[in-house]
C-alpha cells in the first residue's frame, strides 16, 4: 500500500475515466469503508442512468514510484456530477483511504474546475458535513464558501436515526481570461 511519503505529484497524471456499471463494486468497497452512511449500488447505478458525470480516477500509466507500485487498474478515487444549466452540483467525491493526505483531493477539485469552466458553467456547488473538517479546509482553501445550511439533509447514526446538517458551499468560475 501507498503511505504519507508518496506524493501524487510523482506520478505523471490521473486518468478520470467514466464509470461504468462494472466499476461499481471497487467503488462500493471504497465508499464503504469511507462514509457513515455510504451511497448504496442503487444511488450509483441510478447516478448513471440519469446521466450524471461520473468518474474514477486512476494513475494514468503502470509505474514506480518510491519503491511503490502504481497499478492503472487499481481505483484510486471517484466523483460523481451533477451538471445543471448554470452549475456543476459536486455530489460525491472520495479518495482511497490509503491515498488521503497526499493531494490527491486537491488534483481532483482542481480538474473538476476546469471541467465547469470548459463546460461553461460559472458556479460549482457542493455539501459537506460540518464535521469532515478535512474536506471543508480542502474546499476552504480552494476558495469555496458557505452560501447555506440544509438542516438534518445526512443521517449521522443508524442506531439513534439522527440527522447532521450539511454546509452547502459555492465557488464561481471564471469563465472569462
Amino acid at each position: 500500500m501507498p503511505t504519507n511519503s508518496l506524493s501524487v505529484n510523482e506520478v505523471d497524471e490521473l486518468s478520470f475515466m467514466p464509470m461504468q456499471v462494472v466499476d461499481l463494486d471497487e467503488v462500493l468497497a471504497i465508499e464503504s469503508v469511507s462514509h457513515v452512511h455510504p451511497w448504496t449500488k442503487g444511488n450509483f447505478s441510478d447516478s448513471l442512468a440519469a446521466g450524471h458525470w461520473a468518474y474514477c480516477i486512476r494513475p494514468q500509466v503502470e509505474q514506480g514510484v518510491q519503491g511503490i507500485y502504481l497499478d492503472p487498474a487499481v481505483l484510486w478515487a471517484y466523483c460523481i456530477l451533477f451538471p445543471a444549466l448554470d452549475e456543476l452540483h459536486l455530489l460525491n467525491i472520495t479518495v482511497s483511504p490509503y491515498l488521503r493526505q497526499l493531494g490527491l483531493g486537491k488534483k481532483m477539485m482542481l480538474a473538476i474546475e476546469g471541467v465547469a469552466f470548459q463546460q461553461k458553467m460559472p458556479r460549482i456547488i457542493l455539501e459537506v458535513r460540518p464535521t469532515n473538517t478535512a474536506a471543508l479546509a480542502l474546499y476552504q482553501k480552494l476558495g469555496y464558501e458557505q452560501i447555506g445550511v440544509r438542516k438534518n439533509y445526512y443521517p449521522a447514526s443508524p442506531e439513534t436515526g439522527s440527522r447532521e446538517d450539511a454546509l452547502v458551499l459555492a465557488k464561481s468560475i471564471k469563465l472569462e481570461p
